[in-house]
């Protein structure tokens, strides 16, 4: 029952968010129409714009692996599979008056590390949904980098007025192939014996990090399948 108001407030507060953004005036509008009491909305968001629109970006995640659930993308290079990805993220991201509104709040101070974490937390998803194997220092450099690639996509995707938003997939293209190339010039590095045992040092210094062995709250990467925000 409160998965289901949580989720009734959340699809009621969205049509509020381009005039009062993400707010405690949203979320009130919201619980009004929803006919709930203000103050059992305000438990179910405690931090009122922040928590609605944190919901509102896992949700996107947790839409975007149940579309994935039926995608057919062996046809795809591993780079095209990986931009497609991003791609379809943000497709289910919204109205671009929403994400904007949500983008403002997190480059608050108070918001920047939530607004990490959810980056973060699309990144994770993104690999989790590729079949990402990785469990050493490169489970974090990939969803570091991907965090990176993600949210100059958003960014650029804000301010695009082509059809279709083509200039964005474009740009989605580019930056994944810039990874790509920088994956496989360490690739080279690892082949060539001179250059090899130069990067023995750090290799050896990070051989020590792991990837988390479960997904937990105070960890990047949680992913909730319900959308909720894991709090």
């Amino acid at each position: 029952m409160t998965g289901e108001i949580r989720e009734k407030l959340l699809d009621a507060a969205v049509a509020h968010v381009p005039f009062d953004g993400w707010s405690e005036a949203t979320l009130a509008a919201a619980a009004l129409e929803c006919g709930v009491d203000i103050e059992v909305a305000r438990g179910l968001f405690p931090d009122a714009g922040a928590s609605l629109a944190a919901a509102w970006h896992r949700r996107g995640d947790a839409l975007l692996a149940r579309r994935m659930q039926d995608a057919d993308l062996a046809s795809l290079r591993y780079s095209q599979k990986v931009a497609e990805l991003v791609w379809q993220r943000l497709q289910l991201a919204g109205d671009k008056e929403v994400v904007r509104a949500a983008s403002a709040l997190f480059a608050l101070p108070a918001n920047a590390a939530e607004g990490a974490r959810l980056i973060w937390g699309t990144a994770d998803c993104i690999w989790t949904l590729l079949g990402d194997k990785s469990r050493d220092y490169n489970w974090y450099t990939k969803r570091a980098i991907l965090s990176g690639v993600y949210g100059a996509s958003v960014l650029y995707w804000l301010g695009d007025s082509s059809e279709g938003d083509t200039r964005t997939r474009a740009f989605i293209d580019r930056r994944i192939a810039d990874v790509m190339r920088f994956e496989k010039f360490k690739s080279g590095v690892r082949a060539n014996p001179l250059l090899a045992r130069l990067a023995a040092l750090p290799e050896a210094l990070l051989s020590g990090i792991r990837a988390p062995t479960a997904r937990r709250d105070d960890l990047p990467g949680h992913v909730r399948a319900d959308g909720g925000d894991g709090r």
